[in-house]
């Protein structure tokens, strides 16, 4: 249980960094990244903030993934609920101001981008399965196997940025930055921290709850004793 509790604090502190990074971003002023254009277009046309859209969007898509019977974890839970509201209370504080010219939104985006890295790095590592998003893109992969993954991340992200545009989004040079930039900066603190994604073992859901249930049968077995 002590491991887990490490786990679940890895997740935890992983999302506060992807959240204050994803903030960042929408700061930045210059374009969005795919997923965050889909949001906050879906806020033009609603009214959710972006965090109640990002459970929205994350509700949906885990559906999908459940659908598919793909791996579900608290991890997978937690990313839904935590990210968008972290992003709605920095907004609600107004943590950083928008900003109003190209560099000041570049320097913006490109640590929103690092924090995201960062996060990205703790709630992998954490070991409690993924976002429902990248189960996604894993679990079309799986069904449409002549289609690389990353041809299916071009689609999916292609296909929801399209949206969000449509809707109103804004679509820049940011984005460009968003979509290329990211890949860099997580192999760099994946190899900061000599993290093998490769050889996180994630637990899911059912498999958390057969830990818990044995965690209770032993305490109360003990207790008896």
């Amino acid at each position: 249980m002590n491991d887990y509790g490490r786990r679940i604090s890895r997740v935890v502190v992983g999302q506060i960094f992807n959240g204050l990074g994803v903030y960042l971003t929408l700061q930045a002023n210059i374009g969005l990244a795919p997923w965050s254009a889909f949001n906050v277009g879906i806020t033009n046309l609603t009214p959710l903030s972006y965090g109640d859209a990002s459970i929205l969007v994350g509700v949906t898509v885990l559906v999908l993934d459940l659908a598919m019977r793909e791996r579900v974890g608290l991890g997978t839970l937690l990313d839904i609920l935590l990210c968008g509201k972290i992003v709605d209370l920095c907004q609600y504080f107004g943590l950083v101001p928008l900003m109003d010219n190209l560099f000041s939104g570049v320097v913006c985006l490109l640590l929103g981008e690092l924090g995201i890295a960062l996060g990205t790095y703790f709630y992998v590592s954490g070991g409690l399965c993924c976002g429902p998003r990248d189960g996604l893109m894993v679990g079309l992969v799986k069904r449409l196997r002549r289609v690389p993954v990353g041809l299916m991340r071009g689609i999916l992200e292609g296909t929801v940025l399209l949206l969000g545009w449509l809707m109103g989004a804004k679509v820049g040079l940011g984005t460009i930055i968003a979509v290329f930039g990211i890949s860099f900066l997580l192999e760099g603190v994946f190899r900061l921290f000599r993290f093998d994604v490769t050889a996180v073992e994630h637990q899911d859901l059912r498999e958390t709850w057969r830990l818990l249930r044995q965690t209770i049968q032993t305490s109360k077995a003990n207790t008896e004793v």
